[in-house]
This record gives structure tokens, C-alpha cells and sequence, in this order.
């Protein structure tokens, strides 16, 4: 029975999603149960994308992620793929209608990935654009269930909150990312003038996409609302200790919220979402 590959199918991405994102992991436990599988499938086809251009480096990066593009359009049409994460992913595209332009938008920022390591204002927006509200937007699609009015509402919100994430990333990774794979994601940015004065302005930036996402939060379907505001509340920790910290050390180490702490904020969501305060 097909059930049976899909359901290991589900497992893998499950898997990944686990073994690669505590604080992701965690924001999904807070969802609604139903909602569990069809997040874990679009996380898990992300972060073998993600892989292709960030680790692979002893393999042809670009016919893997085009490989990757050709077997993710093959399995939606056919609703089927030997890849189990690609399996998964294409009956949570099927099922929720999600569009292939989101797809697209985010194979296309990986690609980015490859033949490029600078970003101008137009390409940065482009990128950003891919790379995380076009996940955003796939993950509201599972949230509306196909209700495309609460979709349309929402959609902005959506880009917003994928927005400001990739961004604390940004900032987070500056270090790994300039000396490991000699990107740098903010643009026209010189990495050795990066000074207290241009962290003010990134975080400036990114302080403001967070005051309007928390606005799209508030408004998410009950199903949903819990574990997207605990995945908010982790980046916002992060950014206030991002803040904290100097401009020189981010550029020597990457930044990181206790495993501990993650709990506590786990704990204390849990009991302002019984109090209805979100």
C-alpha cells in the first residue's frame, strides 16, 4: 500500500526537521497535531536545498539544486517521488494548493546561493523575497486550509514574519557566513567597516518588521497561533541578545538562546495562550 511509503515518507522529513532545528521542532509541537506532518514537509524540503548550497562542497552544487528542481516539479505533477522528503513535500503541495511561484521563488534564492556572495539593495529584497517569505507563504497556505480570503488577509503579515527571521539569521550568521562561505547577505555592506553604527541600522530594520508581524501573529487561525508566536518569541530573544552584544563579536562568533531559556519561553506561551493574551 502507497500509505505505507507515505507515512515513512513523512517520517524522514519529520526526521530532519528534528535532528536540524530544536527551536523549529518546538514551534511545531505547539501547533495544532493535524498541522505537524505538513509543516515538517515543507521544513524538510527546504533544508535539503539549503544542504545542497551550503554543504555539499565537493559536489556540483548547481546540477544538484537543478536536479533537485526538475524532481520537486515531477513529483507535484505526479504526485509521487522515490525521495521520500519530496514525497512528503508534494502531498502537502497538492493538498493545499500551494502555488508553484512560491516554489520557484525559493529555488531561485538558492541558486543565488551558488553564483553569488554580495547583494545589492534590488537583489537582497529579491533574495529575502525567496528564501523566506515564499516559505512563509507556503506554510500560511497549510494555516488557511484553502480558504483563500483568510490567505489574501494574511499574506503580508506572512512575507513580513518569513522577513525579519531571515534576517536575525542574517545578522546571526554573519560570522560563518563571511568566513566559511564568503557571503554577505546585507546590501553593500563592507564586512571589515561593520561597526556598531551599521548594526544599529540593520537592527533598527528589523525591530520595525517585527512590531507589524507580531500584528499577523495575532490574527492566525487558533490552530496556528500558539506555535507560530513561540517561534516568534525565540527570534525575538535572539535579536534582543544580538542587540546586546558588540559589533565586533558578531563578526567572531554566532549567537545563540539556551536550550533552557527555549523551554521557559515554551512554558510561559503556553500559559499566556490559556489566559487568552495572544
Amino acid at each position: 500500500m502507497k500509505k505505507i511509503f507515505d507515512d515513512v515518507s513523512q517520517d524522514c522529513s519529520k526526521i530532519i526537521t528534528k535532528k536540524y532545528s530544536t527551536s523549529f521542532s518546538l514551534g511545531i509541537s505547539l501547533l495544532d497535531k493535524k498541522l505537524h506532518n505538513p509543516i515538517y514537509s515543507i521544513y524538510g524540503f527546504v533544508r535539503l536545498a539549503d544542504e545542497i548550497v551550503d554543504s555539499f562542497h565537493d559536489h556540483n552544487k548547481k546540477e544538484l539544486l537543478e536536479k533537485y528542481r526538475n524532481d520537486t516539479k515531477q513529483a507535484i505533477n505526479e504526485k509521487i517521488s522515490l525521495n521520500p522528503v519530496l514525497n512528503s513535500f508534494q502531498n502537502v503541495v497538492n493538498k493545499y494548493n500551494i502555488d508553484w511561484k512560491f516554489i520557484e521563488q525559493f529555488l531561485n534564492s538558492m541558486q543565488h546561493d551558488i553564483n553569488n556572495t554580495k547583494h545589492n539593495e534590488s537583489s537582497y529584497k529579491e533574495y529575502i523575497a525567496g528564501s523566506a517569505e515564499a516559505v512563509g507563504l507556503m506554510c500560511l497556505k497549510v494555516f488557511c486550509n484553502n480558504q483563500n480570503d483568510l490567505f489574501n488577509n494574511l499574506e503580508n503579515y506572512a512575507k513580513i514574519l518569513g522577513s525579519v527571521f531571515q534576517k536575525v539569521n542574517f545578522i546571526r550568521d554573519m560570522n560563518a557566513d563571511y568566513n566559511q562561505l564568503q557571503r554577505v547577505y546585507f546590501p553593500n555592506l563592507d564586512i571589515n567597516k561593520f561597526n556598531e553604527q551599521e548594526k544599529l541600522k540593520i537592527e533598527l530594520d528589523i525591530e520595525n518588521e517585527f512590531r507589524l508581524a507580531l500584528v499577523g501573529v495575532k490574527k492566525l487561525p487558533a490552530e496556528s497561533k500558539k506555535g507560530v508566536f513561540l517561534a516568534y518569541s525565540y527570534y525575538y530573544s535572539l535579536f534582543k541578545k544580538i542587540k546586546k552584544t558588540p559589533a565586533i563579536q558578531i563578526l567572531q562568533k554566532r549567537i545563540r538562546i539556551p536550550n533552557t531559556l527555549k523551554i521557559i519561553t515554551l512554558i510561559k506561551i503556553e500559559i499566556k495562550y490559556r489566559l487568552n493574551l495572544i
